[in-house]
């Protein structure tokens, strides 16, 4: 009893020597039922925690995370002394909103910002339109705020929180700024191993609440820092800085924490993963080995070096062993020469990217490319021709198209950058492809993305959205991929005059799928660049805003023979615009064939078996480009179904969101297993099997 009335009165003692409360938020979006961990505010406290008399007073609250829980939050707030908010471009405005919020009920709280979207200057325009009428003053617009941290924090907060201990006086403390006075910049942390583990020191469960259903995503750095000085991105205000790296063994230890607290997913947020191989492919391992005994962590992402090179071929596959890897990154941002030197891009040549590609695809790791649209330097021409380049690799990797966004403290958003090359931007309704539709709060988020520079207008930019989105859904994705090859590898036709054919059939016939999804691109894309955002949900698909490419093929497959038709349609207006007159019965084949690649939602069986009257197989594969080369065969391709799922949602999601950069939406035909005996000499049998695949299709033969 004695003992137990000690521990009371100590604890009792310890409570109340803990006189500053501490609240922080981290707002996120949840991505099914996953959000991130508030890493960066963990990080922070972590750090300052060292210090004793900071330990010993301040008590850290829960940190803020959902958005759905604002007035929760507000209301859970009771006297706090200081509310520490990270701001990114996808929390803002519900930040504003809380801190606000707090301010006016407690107007002593200091209210600190810190993070990627706090503006290093501030001149009204630049953030564009950020408040009407503003003052061209950060605290004057937002009164709220009495700190802004710049860059990293953690020397910064550590300070100000000693600061408030002792005296106040915050003048000293660099990387700050106030409505009264801004310091010199902070210098960085070199030595990364002073800062403690987020993970390690359980700082990430520490500040989060147990919610059924919910799983957290982990946030991880090995290093900080980025050689490159891309004038698109914000690493963190890190960019064409020193690479920085924590130690090994600390390393190691947090990817044993990632095990055994059973994180579903790590966002690595090195901003070239793969730039230091050796040390890489260590960390590799020991995640395989970590996942191949624990079964966790479950995936990784990371950002893959901007400068790729077969070097990191071992690397990817090592994570893809143990599937903790769903395909690598071969970013070009742009492929005209002019862009890359404007936004101070590097690229390996193009013929080395192939190779890479080429490489990637013979040891079956699949891979994708990003290409921005919108860049400055970037003409309609430029872009169309860049996208040709992409189609005409063979292999192809997967491709992704995004819009030029602007963020605050990227070297784009320069007033003199802007001015040189005509920079214009709307704010946009932020587009956060594949986040859930529930939980989102009130609060619209923004983005600034361009819309129009010396080199290109709106139109333009259009024609280019109009050309990102055929690329994606029906080439990239595999619509009309091998249909398009054949006329290119046979005929020499370019893609871009496939396609510029198939976008001219969309419009005359607005009836077919082809037409109607036209036709909600259109509108969406109007929409979108008129400032109304850019999200897309079909309740027929999935629970999640999908990339209209993502969605217009999802909806395409949905029934195999409406698809074949729909295709047959486009190819006898597509033989008679151009003058073609290829033989029906070998282009019937080939659109069977093409059809056959696709995953499709009324396909669920475990081996699609597909009977082919020519060899496709060895006429794509090969490369062949003679129509005598297409030889005549009895031949039954089949491969193992991709996606066996009868839920629609679940079937969606592993075909188009989990499954796009895996390419689990397609079979290559160098990959279908084939049966197959030469019929030239047997011309009976060829007729008999061209009458049955006709009868299927409900066509005539013409035999």
């Amino acid at each position: 009893m004695t003992f137990l009335l000690t521990f009371i009165i100590k604890s009792s003692i310890f409570i109340d020597m803990k006189d500053i409360k501490v609240y922080s938020s981290q707002f996120n979006y949840q991505y099914g039922k996953s959000i991130h961990f508030p890493y960066s505010i963990a990080s922070l406290f972590a750090y300052a925690k060292q210090n004793e008399e900071i330990e010993k007073r301040f008590q850290f609250e829960t940190t803020f995370i959902f958005r759905n829980k604002l007035d929760e939050y507000v209301d859970r707030v009771e006297n706090p002394d200081i509310l520490l908010c990270s701001c990114y471009v996808w929390n803002w405005e519900i930040t504003n909103a809380l801190a606000k919020r707090v301010k006016e009920k407690y107007p002593n709280c200091m209210v600190i910002y810190g993070g990627p979207n706090v503006p290093l200057r501030y001149e009204g325009n630049v953030p564009t339109g950020w408040t009407e009428n503003s003052s061209n003053n950060f605290f004057e617009d937002y009164p709220w705020v009495d700190m802004m941290v710049h860059q990293e924090g953690e020397y910064t907060i550590k300070q100000i929180f000693e600061k408030y201990i002792e005296d106040k006086d915050y003048s000293k403390i660099n990387g700050l700024e106030t409505r009264d006075f801004k310091t010199p910049p902070q210098a960085r942390v070199m030595n990364l191993d002073e800062l403690p583990s987020a993970y390690l020191t359980d700082m990430v469960w520490d500040l989060v609440e147990p919610v059924e259903g919910v799983e957290y995503i982990a946030a991880w750095e090995t290093n900080r820092g980025c050689p490159f000085q891309c004038t698109f991105c914000d690493w963190g205000s890190a960019t064409k800085t020193k690479v920085r790296k924590w130690e090994m063994d600390r390393l190691f230890e947090e990817i044993e924490w990632f095990a055994d607290n059973k994180i579903p997913y790590v966002d690595v947020c090195d901003a070239n993963f793969g730039i230091f191989v050796d040390r890489d492919m260590e960390l590799a391992k020991k995640l395989k080995s970590e996942k191949e005994e624990k079964g966790y962590p479950g995936r990784i992402r990371p950002a893959w070096a901007k400068i790729s090179s077969d070097k990191i071929v071992p690397l990817a596959k090592e994570l893809l062993d143990a599937d903790l890897l769903r395909a690598v990154t071969l970013a070009v941002q742009s492929l005209d020469p002019d862009t890359l030197n404007i936004i101070k891009r590097k690229n390996i040549k193009f013929d080395k990217f192939g190779e890479l590609v080429k490489k990637f695809r013979n040891e079956k790791i699949e891979n994708y490319t990003e290409i921005i649209m919108g860049l400055p330097g970037e003409t309609l021409q430029s872009y169309k021709h860049g996208l040709e380049q992409l189609m005409e690799l063979f292999p192809r990797p997967v491709v992704y198209v995004y819009n030029c966004g602007v963020f605050v403290n990227a070297p784009m958003n320069d007033p003199h950058y802007i001015k040189k090359y005509d920079i214009q931007s709307i704010r946009s309704p932020i587009y956060l492809w594949h986040s859930s539709i529930h939980n989102r709060g009130t609060h619209q988020e923004w983005e600034d993305i361009v819309v129009g520079t010396n080199t290109f207008d709106l139109d333009e930019l259009k024609q280019m959205y109009l050309y990102g989105w055929v690329t994606q859904a029906f080439h990239s994705m595999g619509i009309l991929e091998y249909i398009s090859k054949f006329y290119n590898q046979t005929y020499n036709l370019k893609y871009m005059k496939f396609y510029e054919t198939f976008v001219k059939y969309c419009q005359i016939n607005g009836d077919g799928i082809f037409g109607k999804e036209y036709k909600t691109l259109v509108d969406y894309m109007n929409n979108g660049y008129a400032g109304g955002g850019w999200d897309h949900y079909d309740e027929e698909l999935a629970s999640i805003l999908w990339p209209i490419e993502e969605a217009t093929w999802l909806r395409c497959v949905r029934d195999s023979k409406v698809l074949t038709d729909e295709i047959i349609n486009f190819m006898n207006f597509f033989e008679k615009e151009n003058n073609f007159s290829t033989k029906k019965r070998v282009l019937k084949d080939l659109i069977n064939f093409q059809v056959y690649l696709l995953m499709s939602m009324d396909r669920k069986e475990q081996v699609k078996r597909h009977f082919s009257i020519w060899d496709w197989k060895r006429y794509f594969a090969n490369d062949l480009n003679k129509i005598e080369d297409l030889k005549m065969y009895k031949n039954e391709y089949y491969y193992e179904n991709k996606i066996q799922e009868d839920d629609v949602e679940q079937w969606c999601f592993q075909a188009a969101w989990v499954g796009r950069s895996q390419g689990n939406y397609k079979c290559h035909p160098e990959f279908l297993y084939s049966s197959s005996e030469t019929l030239i000499e047997d011309k009976n049998i060829i007729l008999d099997n061209i009458k049955e695949m006709t009868k299927n299709m409900g066509i005539s033969s013409g035999v």
